[in-house]
């Protein structure tokens, strides 16, 4: 076994390798770049070396600079663990000639199974079924759109180098083909400096399965059952579960068969996934699963599997790239109960699921309750340089249903101020009633997203404990003091007090009157509301009022307060009483970035005519491209930026022209 090893990553997947590292008696080292200089991973390291500056290219992606530090050190070893270099055949070859050992499979292994048309092809032979569709050379457009015309539409286009959702698009009309063709090219050649795609079928109610495989150097191949990740946006996987609901044992069992095919096809050594498409149409058959590709890594969702099985599979990479044989034959292995993850991340749902900036004023997670791989603590910032991702929030349970609501309860005990998370949606995905009962496919976000982003109504339980402490009301009492129970109280007369908020947009000037002994009455909408704080400890506040005792959290930031309460986060803004009312002037006259990002794409120019929600610029952030529309019809008065251009958040990128009624006025 290796004494040291180097992980060559950062977040959540460093963290997650350190800790299996720590248990083996094994010293770990971290790279990290001067973003994150004071990261958790950092700090969890034996040793820690920077490797450059916070753009990837100039330091995660630095092979050279990688294979320093292996020679400080004394690292025999390097955990890539996913994205990044985890699946660069280069990076392999490059280790192997300094000597330090790869954990993971081979650089033939990875090539082979790197592009995604070579990988189908390679399959194909192997007798593993394939999506039908068009995974050839030929990238001209006229030729590739014949392609889709004669597969059918809809069809999804997909960089060959691709992962993770980036380079995909779905093609319902034919029209609609060009556009999207350059769109995937585009992030192809930003996300994996290749932009050739293929085109396939697209199922109308497929399932994403897939297998975790492991094989060793001495022969042995196995398989760890399988995973459903189908529920997905933009291709992106959000809440993953093992077993797969509803599988027949057959199905499982010719799935698993075809999953140890593959691997054995390319003497495949290490942690491998191979992911299928089922069409379940007419529910789940043997014969309707075909190969969408194998990812030569550990992947995201891989503690599900861990959690069903009861193996530790950072162990077993560890394991198998120091030269020993697997730990267990496949009659060895076997599962028991439910388990689930949800990928908790800083990001606005109802805003298309914006990726989100900002630091993490206060993160309480629910690690009581489930097994939380996080790589952020409270206080951390959240960069535009990586993935927003804040945790995986994973759970175990005897049955699907109980592992279910250990997910829903766990999500909805999670705290995070300071920056917008997904968590109310990962939530009401748990509540959805298709979900529950296992009936899950790719397209069941598209069509449900609207009342899965809903915002719920804030009650005015929330808006009365933000005014209180707004006003300084919520001090907990201190010692015997009896004075302290009498915040807001006067001698003469009741006590007035106003607090300014703004809550989900609207303005509310909420009227308190103490009353003594941590008792208020407090005008809301619906009329006046007793309030009787029972204990404050903090910002967590027990509070009864019309003879219902509740519990909630107010936490303190400085974009204002956010209660906790019944399971969500309401954000509350404290104006200034000064300011003025109105909206700022022209707001919807600009198109704002709203976030940091690469303008990739300008639409239109000045003088232009457009009309509401007409796509005009598309800015890369986070290496996916987000389509910014006209905020109102009208004329283009002014282009601020260009092609090319990198802008921060909030930065102004056109005006639209006044309207003849604004410029009159």
């Amino acid at each position: 076994m290796f004494k040291k090893i180097l992980i060559a990553n950062r977040g959540e997947i460093a963290c997650r390798v350190m800790a299996t590292a720590k248990q083996l008696g094994i010293k770990t080292v971290a790279v990290y770049s001067d973003a994150d200089a004071k990261a958790k991973h950092v700090a969890m390291a034996d040793e820690a070396y920077c490797i450059g500056p916070a753009p990837v290219a100039e330091s995660y992606l630095k092979v050279d600079r990688i294979i320093e530090v292996c020679r400080k050190s004394g690292a025999e070893a390097v955990h890539p663990g996913y994205g990044f270099l985890s699946e660069n055949p280069d990076f392999v070859d490059a280790l192997e000639k300094a000597g330090i050992a790869f954990i993971g499979p081979s650089a033939k292994s990875i090539r082979a199974m790197g592009l995604k048309d070579a990988a189908k092809a390679l399959m194909e032979k192997a007798g593993v079924p394939v999506v039908p569709g068009y995974h050839g050379d030929n990238q001209d457009p006229d030729f590739l759109k014949a392609r889709a015309d004669e597969i059918g539409y809809p069809v999804l286009i997909k960089a060959r180098a691709g992962g993770g959702g980036k380079g995909m698009r779905r093609v319902d009309d034919p029209k609609d083909f060009a556009d999207a063709l350059k769109g995937a090219q585009r992030e192809g050649e930003a996300s994996f400096g290749d932009g050739r795609v293929l085109i396939e079928k697209y199922l109308t109610k497929p399932r994403h399965i897939e297998i975790q495989i492991f094989g060793d150097s001495h022969g042995n191949a196995v398989h760890l059952f399988e995973r459903d990740c189908s529920l997905q946006r933009r291709h992106q996987k959000v809440i993953e579960e093992a077993p797969a609901p509803g599988m027949p044992e057959e199905m499982r069992r010719a799935m698993g068969e075809a999953a140890v095919t593959a691997a054995r096809a390319i003497d495949y050594s290490g942690a491998g996934t191979i992911e299928f498409i089922a069409d379940v149409s007419e529910g789940l058959k043997s014969d309707r699963f075909y190969f969408m590709e194998m990812n030569t890594r550990l992947q995201v969702e891989h503690p599900v599997t861990e959690m069903i099985t009861g193996e530790d599979l950072v162990e077993w990479q560890l394991r198998v790239a120091s030269g020993e044989a697997l730990p267990k034959r496949q009659e060895q292995l076997s599962f028991d109960g439910w388990a689930f993850e949800a990928r908790l991340y800083a990001e606005d749902a109802p805003k298309g699921f914006l990726p989100a900036i900002g630091t993490l004023e206060h993160l309480a997670l629910p690690e009581d309750s489930a097994r939380v791989d996080s790589g952020v603590r409270s206080g951390d910032e959240i960069s535009p340089y990586y993935d927003p991702m804040i945790a995986k929030v994973i759970v175990h349970g005897p049955t699907r249903e109980a592992a279910l609501g250990k997910l829903l309860a766990s999500l909805e005990a999670t705290e995070v101020a300071g920056c917008v998370t997904n968590a109310a949606f990962l939530a009401a995905l748990c509540r959805h009633d298709g979900f529950a009962k296992g009936d899950v496919d790719t397209g069941l976000i598209d069509r449900d997203l609207e009342s899965l982003i809903r915002e719920p109504e804030v009650p005015e339980d929330a808006v009365a404990l933000a005014a209180l402490t707004a006003l300084g009301l919520t001090r907990p009492a201190a010692g015997n003091d009896p004075f302290e129970t009498l915040a807001g109280w006067r001698i003469w007369s009741a006590s007035r007090q106003f607090a300014l908020l703004e809550v989900a947009g609207e303005r509310r000037d909420v009227e308190v009157h103490a009353r003594g002994h941590q008792r208020f009455a407090m005008h809301l909408k619906g009329g006046i509301r007793d309030y009787t704080l029972i204990n404050v400890d903090g910002g967590t506040i027990t509070y009864e009022s019309e003879g219902h005792r509740a519990r909630a959290v107010v936490v303190k930031g400085s974009k204002g307060l956010t209660v906790f309460l019944n399971g969500n986060a309401f954000p509350v803004s404290l104006p200034d009483a000064l300011s003025a009312d109105e909206e700022a002037a022209g707001a919807g006259d600009q198109l704002v970035a709203p976030m940091p990002g690469l303008v990739k794409v300008l639409t239109a120019k000045a003088g232009d005519t457009v009309s509401k929600e007409q796509p005009l610029v598309i800015l890369e952030a986070m290496k996916m491209e987000h389509t910014l529309k006209a905020p109102r019809d009208g004329v283009i008065g002014e282009v601020l930026v260009s092609e090319g251009e990198q802008v921060t958040d909030g930065t102004i990128l056109l005006a639209l022209a006044e309207e003849e009624s604004d410029a009159a006025a």
